[in-house]
């Protein structure tokens, strides 16, 4: 599969875009913890704006600091097979931080799912995914 640069423009002027991988606009509430060693240094709420396999973009109540560990808690807008909630944990590291919000470069995430009745009826048939 051959990756494609797309072009951006910014105020009238083109520039093209360096991010290889492809990035998805995922609207959804997002909880985050700044983590200092084993401690919670702070946390907050804000909303995603995309979503790539390297990295999420979201807005934040305040600049976060470049370089600090973070976890972000998101609901997955997709059903397990058709009837279970998801909640998707990003673990991963501010990259950017901006007034408008932050860049979190992702180190590894995880699916976690929130325990629905139908889904323990549900848990043999195949695994499938579809958009709620």
């Amino acid at each position: 599969m051959t990756e494609t640069y797309e072009d951006r423009t910014f105020g009238g002027k083109t520039d093209r875009e360096r991010r290889i991988k492809r990035r998805f606009p995922i609207d959804q509430e997002v909880r985050y913890k700044m983590l200092y060693g084993q401690r919670i240094a702070e946390t907050g709420v804000g909303r995603t704006t995309n979503i790539s396999s390297g990295g999420v973009w979201f807005s934040s109540e305040n600049m976060l600091t470049s370089g600090m560990p973070v976890e972000l808690s998101m609901n997955w807008p997709v059903l397990l097979n058709d009837s279970c909630p998801m909640k998707l944990m990003i673990y991963g590291c501010v990259v950017r931080s901006n007034e408008k919000g932050a860049a979190v470069a992702i180190e590894r995430y995880e699916f976690r799912t929130q325990g629905s009745r139908t889904f323990q009826t549900a848990a043999t048939a195949p695994m499938e995914m579809r958009l709620a």
